[in-house]
């Protein structure tokens, strides 16, 4: 499937890594509903295949949010599956009041959370453990 010109850009983008079990993805531009829909859809796939992942969220040109077509119910599955499946979770980038990871996907207070400045991108990657194949 091709994308028209004139077709919107999906604002969210899995990034490949040497680990698995690292569910990693980039978060560019305007997310809407549907992009939100999609990266809960990848992220119950990744729990399917492991039972603990790490994640990590690398924001570029972040430009906000908007939810209001996603149900509770679903948001609230995401949370009951997360607080199953995720160890850590490490975000690149400040966006100030724009983004807060652990609101966004979902994560239980329990999960280990670290900000990264986008300077700092390789000392996100090596807190995890991991690095990008693409």
């Amino acid at each position: 499937m091709s994308l028209h010109p004139l077709d919107r850009i999906p604002a969210l983008r899995r990034i490949d890594t040497d680990r698995s079990d690292v569910f990693a993805i980039e978060v560019s531009g305007y997310v809407t509903s549907a992009d939100v829909e999609n990266l809960y859809g990848l992220m119950e796939g990744a729990y399917a295949l492991h039972d603990q992942l790490d994640l990590l969220v690398r924001l570029t040109d972040f430009e906000g949010v908007d939810a209001q077509g996603l149900s509770r119910e679903t948001t609230e599955e995401v949370r009951e599956h997360a607080r199953g499946h995720v160890r850590r979770c490490a975000t690149i980038g400040s966006t100030g009041d724009l983004w807060d990871s652990r609101t966004f996907l979902r994560l239980p207070s329990d999960v280990d959370h670290r900000d990264f400045a986008p300077e700092e991108e390789a000392d996100a990657w090596a807190w995890l453990g991991a690095a990008p194949t693409d």
